[in-house]
């Protein structure tokens, strides 16, 4: 059996599935350099990661468009080159005969039983390919946010409630719901409730089945991970923090939708209020731009005092391809959490902080009581924890 993985993609369709399916077969064949993979540098190279051509991908999407049709308007978009589509056919074909319908809002059926369907297309990718680990990664379309005071907070009331009439898990939570009963690894790379919920949680804890979240940090985020404590660190004053973000394709028009949108804009929000001591004036705004295709701009203005109260100003712009930043993310986590699951972590895997925007806390009560302020969201704080979690991991 070796070190061969499965990677089980929510939205196995999207452009980040399909440039994850694309690029891990590029990497595998010598057609590309893995820029952008955390995994390939030196620091993280001892640990027993499976390689990139040991990945074995499916998943499920509510869209029938094949992945090859998806790969080539990805190098219309300037995401892939036509030499990488070119010899990734097969991978990309591959794939799609392990792509099952998903569930929707909506969907007939108890909601234990629409977890039964995806949890035995899970055992059944798993036997059939003779896979010792399966991990599962949600890349759907972000959905409004979900009060975990409407669930029911310990696994075996969700389970009897999962089987009356109605639905109780928005579909974020109900793959998660799957994945975990189905012994398998989850991973949120949304901002949608998912697996973020205190039964959801437990039930990754007591099953010994890491879970990691949530909504992957790419761009604009990741930035302010870095410049945030640099203010701090320097005993400067952020009067105000305000961005406009400009985004195309399904991202953009799913972010049209103002519940969805907040999801995001709290998930992006979050790093400022865990790195600043003090409340910070201004709002991050989310506008769907069709034209933009596949790139997205992220424009941010801070206001900020310095001494004797000298009010000044930093301006940045970020462009990019989501989809290019976000699929080296995804692989890396499919490697780290196979690890992680491997090694016998169970629950939230705080190490992989260094990956989201609102990374999860695995004891919120416990750090609030120490005053540790919990899960660090300084990139360099996230980054030593990662480097200390490898160390440990590769020594044993």
């Amino acid at each position: 059996m070796g070190n061969r993985t499965g990677v089980w993609l929510v939205g196995a369709r999207g452009s980040v599935a399909t440039t994850v399916v694309a690029g891990a077969a590029a990497l595998a064949g010598g057609l590309a350099e893995p820029v952008g993979c955390l995994t390939e540098t030196a620091a993280l190279r001892p640990l027993p990661l499976p390689g990139f051509a040991e990945l074995v991908f499916g998943g499920h999407d509510l869209t029938e468009v094949a992945l090859r049709k998806r790969a080539d308007r990805l190098v219309q978009d300037g995401v892939l080159p036509d030499r990488v589509a070119a010899g990734v056919g097969e991978a990309l074909d591959a794939a799609d005969r392990e792509i099952r319908p998903g569930v929707g809002p909506g969907a007939p059926g108890t909601q234990a039983a629409q977890a039964g369907r995806l949890r035995a297309d899970l055992d059944s990718f798993r036997r059939r390919h003779g896979l010792d680990t399966v991990v599962v990664v949600n890349l759907s379309s972000t959905e409004p946010p979900v009060p975990a005071a409407s669930v029911p907070d310990s696994p075996a009331e969700l389970d009897r409630a999962l089987a009356r009439p109605g639905a109780v898990l928005p579909p974020s939570s109900l793959y998660a719901y799957a994945a975990l009963t189905a012994g398998c690894p989850y991973v949120d790379f949304t901002p949608s409730t998912g697996v973020q919920l205190p039964a959801l949680l437990r039930l990754a804890a007591e099953r010994g089945l890491p879970c990691a979240g949530r909504d992957g940090k790419t761009g604009e985020t990741l930035v302010k991970s870095v410049l945030a404590p640099m203010f701090a660190r320097r005993a400067l004053r952020v009067r105000s923090w305000s961005g406009t973000n400009l985004l195309g394709g399904g991202d953009g028009a799913t972010l049209q939708d103002p519940a969805a949108a907040r999801s995001k804009s709290d998930s992006k929000n979050r790093v400022l209020s865990s790195l600043l001591d003090h409340p910070v004036e201004g709002r991050t705004h989310i506008d769907n731009v069709p034209d933009l295709g596949e790139w997205k701009t992220a424009w941010d203005h801070i206001g900020f005092e310095g001494f004797l109260g000298v009010r000044m100003t930093l301006q940045f712009t970020w462009q990019g391809c989501d989809s290019a930043l976000a699929a080296p993310l995804v692989l890396d986590l499919v490697r780290l959490m196979a690890v992680a699951s491997r090694a016998g972590a169970g629950g939230p895997q705080s190490q992989f902080a260094l990956f989201f925007k609102d990374p999860f806390d695995p004891d919120p009560a416990a750090a609030a009581a120490s005053g540790s302020g919990g899960v660090p969201h300084d990139l360099d704080g996230q980054y030593r924890a990662l480097l200390d979690w490898a160390a440990s991991v590769a020594g044993r």
